[in-house]
């Protein structure tokens, strides 16, 4: 039988067209969730609600935007609130890998990134905690970090600043959310598999499964389920913490040839 962990509760997952985000959405459907499903491809919003609709009949409303937009996230949050009558978990997903060597890193990459990874997840942090507030029945709060805000990767130096930073941040405010009964977790991902990273690397699974301890690459539903652990009832007593996924790989760290100039957003 499929758990209902989250009947009648609603739930944001920004940058969840593709990847880890479509996962970790279409897992909330699945578990009696209605869930506002964000993008920032208008199409690839719609294309993807209509597939996590159709596998789990739930509902699943796309609401395409740039978390980097400082009026997308007050916007998400009362869409959802007008649509399904309040809101119960926020799962901050949304985020740009910007590769690049230190020395020659632009000032237009750094505003970039920051504004996607560290302002966008802030601002729809805080619209979400005022939601909450509001309701007075508590909620959760899921930020998206990754094993490079633990472990220097090799050109990603503003990349893992933000990730670092949003660990902080979920640290931090659980001084601030804790009184009104909202958790603040964060997921820290390591190299998962997603078809866009198959589509720059059709040998990527392959290679990290070798460099992984477990001898498994990272699937998106190791992380999904990692954060609907975080978001469930069970784990009220779990805040301000980082939750590493990698199969152990942030023990080792051992780094394969990559192409370091690509930037990737979802």
């Amino acid at each position: 039988m499929t758990q209902e962990r989250f009947a009648n509760q609603t739930v944001i997952v920004t940058g969840a067209g593709e990847g880890i985000g479509w996962e970790v959405a279409r897992q909330f459907c699945q578990e009696g969730a209605s869930v506002l499903l964000n993008d920032i491809l208008p199409e690839r919003a719609t294309v993807a609600a209509e597939a996590i609709a159709e596998q789990t009949a739930g509902r699943c409303l796309p609401v395409p935007g740039d978390v980097a937009d400082i009026e997308l996230a007050p916007g998400l949050v009362a869409r959802a609130v007008e649509e399904f009558g309040a809101l119960d978990v926020c799962v901050c997903n949304a985020g740009l890998t910007s590769w690049g060597d230190f020395f020659s890193y632009a000032p237009a990459d750094f505003e970039r990134v920051v504004n996607v990874n560290l302002r966008g997840t802030y601002f729809l942090a805080q619209a979400a905690a005022r939601q909450f507030r509001a309701q007075g029945r508590g909620g959760r709060i899921v930020l998206m970090s990754s094993v490079t805000g633990h472990q220097a990767v090799p050109y990603l130096s503003a990349y893992g600043m933000t990730k670092a930073a949003l660990e902080m941040l979920a640290r931090n405010l659980v001084l601030e959310l804790s009184p009104h009964g909202i958790t603040i977790n964060c997921v820290a991902p390591g190299a998962v598999i997603t078809p866009r990273n198959l589509g720059d690397d059709p040998d990527y699974e392959t290679t990290w499964a070798a460099l992984t301890p477990t001898g498994e690459a990272i699937q998106t539903a190791d992380i999904a389920n990692a954060v609907l652990f975080l978001a469930a009832p069970a784990a009220s007593q779990i805040t301000g913490q980082a939750l590493v996924v990698d199969g152990g790989w942030s023990s080792t760290s051992p780094i394969p040839n990559m192409d370091y100039g690509k930037d990737y957003e979802n």
